[in-house]
């Protein structure tokens, strides 16, 4: 278990499209990946107060998995996760990411997704997602980084990319996060 670097706007860690991941062959190295992705995600949540999710080619790891902690919610690993369905409505949310958390950003998701994917015992599940707990914009998120497709590629209009400064003064009571900032 370790806190691991995160990749950086910029480095080309974050533009590759991962590998699925073979349960026969990885399952060692998965388990060992996910307690690096919990680890690294829970230390960057205490110092930023930012963080609900972490895909692990933020850590340098190019394989198709992501990680949630949802406030209240148990940790939540995803191996192998695809949309597959997604609602024809669309909604403007506000994002950021941990690769590049000094900028904030208005972008269009999917109002509802289901995803497949398998939990660690390489089980198929399926998850249906919408704006309860801001869900199926999360998943929509973390599961873009597994093709190399960061939020800053999906921004609605140029004049809402704003510093975090600025976005904690005027938007963070409207996003995600207020109600985790108020605790």
């Amino acid at each position: 278990m370790a806190v691991r670097r995160i990749l950086q706007l910029g480095d080309p860690g974050l533009r590759v499209s991962a590998a699925p991941c073979e349960f026969r062959e990885d399952r060692e190295e998965l388990a060992e990946l996910v307690r690096d992705l919990t680890d690294t995600l829970a230390h960057w949540r205490r110092e930023t107060g930012y963080g609900r999710g972490i895909a692990a080619p933020q850590i340098g790891v190019a394989k198709r998995v992501i990680f949630l902690q949802l406030p209240g919610d148990p940790p939540w690993p995803l191996v192998n996760p695809e949309i597959d369905q997604a609602s024809e409505e669309k909604i403007v949310v506000w994002d950021a990411c941990l690769s590049f958390l000094c900028i904030f950003m208005q972008v269009e998701r999917h109002r509802e997704v289901t995803v497949r994917y398998q939990d660690l015992a390489g089980r198929r599940q399926e998850v249906q997602a919408g704006l309860a707990k801001d869900l199926a914009e999360l998943l929509q998120h973390e599961i873009d980084h597994l093709d190399g497709v960061l939020c800053i590629d999906r921004v609605k209009d140029l004049r809402t990319v704003c510093t975090r400064e600025e976005f904690e003064k005027r938007h963070r009571a409207q996003s995600p996060y207020a109600e985790e900032a108020a605790r």
